[in-house]
């Protein structure tokens, strides 16, 4: 059986189709200038928020990574994963808002997503936003949070072998078994195979009874392991100019300055009191008005009696003529 624990980390309780793309609204955009994955990358986070986090790296850009969609594949509610999210942003992993491609010829704000696997601090996401991130930054050591549980994060194959037992009770594994099986299957993944196609391919027409799971498991990962994907397209080259973009708040969505916005979060959100706008405003003096009246109405009066002046002089011209 899978071990006690793993209620600690998401599991795809069920075949997950391949990750929807957001069109346009979500859309996961990986920062620039990270460090390259390793095992260690989110070890100073929870273990909940480590796993997420690490989920969420290893899918494409443009997957939709909004709460609704990933309650669908990970065995936690919206509100859990609301509060995961939220805790990558503060960490310095994610962050939302809105962009503006340079180039494009339309006037519509695309809705994104930025994740970092390298944590970032309020500053460098306000340097991202100018498009003027400087190179080094990618040598910089990553932000570095108080752990609070040492337990090392199990990998994506190790997540979906764990929970194949929900799936098809048969096929339950233990923790050891999860992990002499999880290189196999990490393969298919660097493959390019998605979840369901995994799914699909380990628990389809099973005998009665399966006497030995784990013999029956390691076969077909062996046997039917899909092959080397084709090589991926060059990639387009990078606009002249940046794009624009502006970061939201996490809680209402109210866009603002990134200065605004320390851990992606304004300060009404925060409890912060607005500052009242008539505070440092002190009405005019009554004297101080009269004087201003009386002044505009001398002006006035000299410019009447400098027309009456005119008149004669324009009539007296023309006689002469």
């Amino acid at each position: 059986m899978a071990d006690a624990n793993l209620s600690a980390v998401p599991v795809s309780a069920h075949p997950s189709p391949p990750p929807p793309m957001a069109n346009p609204g979500y859309g996961k955009r990986s920062a620039p200038d990270q460090r390259p994955r390793t095992a260690h990358d989110f070890a100073h986070l929870p273990p909940r928020e480590a796993a997420i986090a690490a989920y969420v790296d290893r899918l494409p850009d443009g997957a939709d990574i909004s709460v609704k969609t990933l309650a669908k594949t990970l065995p936690y509610g919206q509100c859990a994963l609301r509060t995961a999210l939220n805790a990558l942003q503060r960490a310095g992993h994610l962050r939302r808002g809105r962009e503006h491609l340079a180039d494009s010829k339309s006037p519509r704000w695309i809705t994104r997503t930025w994740f970092s696997r390298t944590a970032r601090d309020d500053d460098w996401w306000a340097a991202f936003t100018r498009g003027d991130v400087p190179e080094t930054e990618a040598e910089a050591e990553p932000r570095q949070e108080p752990q609070r549980d040492a337990r090392p994060t199990r990998s994506r194959a190790h997540i979906l072998l764990a929970a194949l037992g929900r799936t098809a009770p048969a096929l339950s594994l233990s923790a050891a078994e999860c992990a002499h099986l999880a290189p196999l299957l990490a393969e298919w993944f660097a493959r390019g195979a998605t979840d369901e196609a995994v799914v699909r391919t380990l628990t389809a027409g099973l005998p009665t009874p399966v006497h030995h799971p784990v013999a029956l498991l390691h076969r077909r990962l062996t046997s039917k392991l899909p092959p080397e994907p084709a090589p991926a397209p060059s990639p387009e080259p990078t606009p002249a100019r940046p794009p624009r973009r502006v970061l939201e708040c996490t809680e209402c969505g109210l866009p603002g300055r990134p200065e605004a916005l320390p851990g992606g979060i304004c300060g009404a959100c925060r409890g912060e009191r607005a500052p009242d706008p008539d505070h440092h405003h002190t009405p005019p003096q009554a004297s101080a008005v009269h004087t201003h009246a009386a002044g505009i109405r001398a002006a006035m009066t000299q410019k009447r009696q400098e027309r009456k002046h005119q008149k004669p002089q324009r009539h007296q011209e023309r006689t002469l003529v």
